[in-house]
């Protein structure tokens, strides 16, 4: 399962709305860290499908869901569970970091 293309338009349905916790990983094509960390989103999103949905937003042309959350620095993860943010990651993390933060939030 790859990660799901998160945009403004389609935020309320496949993020809020999900019925499984949602990893959204905000990045942008220029930069640096977001292109380090994402095979290791991609690999959570095929581990953990089924029990965790993961998508990506591409903050430069998702402005509103950006700014909805806050987001100043790329990459930033946020965990959504019920439609609500229940944590947040910052920066490029090693994957086990990752995981143990998801892992919190499947139990």
């Amino acid at each position: 399962m790859k990660p799901v293309e998160v945009n403004d338009a389609n935020f309320q349905t496949e993020v809020v709305g999900s019925n499984v916790p949602v990893l959204v990983d905000f990045w942008a094509t220029w930069c640096g860290p977001c292109k380090m960390i994402a095979p290791v989103v991609e690999e959570i999103a095929k581990e953990y499908d089924g029990k965790l949905k993961v998508g990506k937003l591409d903050v430069d042309a998702n402005p509103a869901v950006s700014m909805q959350f806050g987001i100043r620095s790329i990459p930033t993860l946020l965990m959504f569970k019920g439609g609500k943010v229940v944590d947040q990651i910052v920066g490029a993390v090693p994957k086990r970091t990752l995981v143990d933060k998801v892992m919190r939030h499947l139990s």
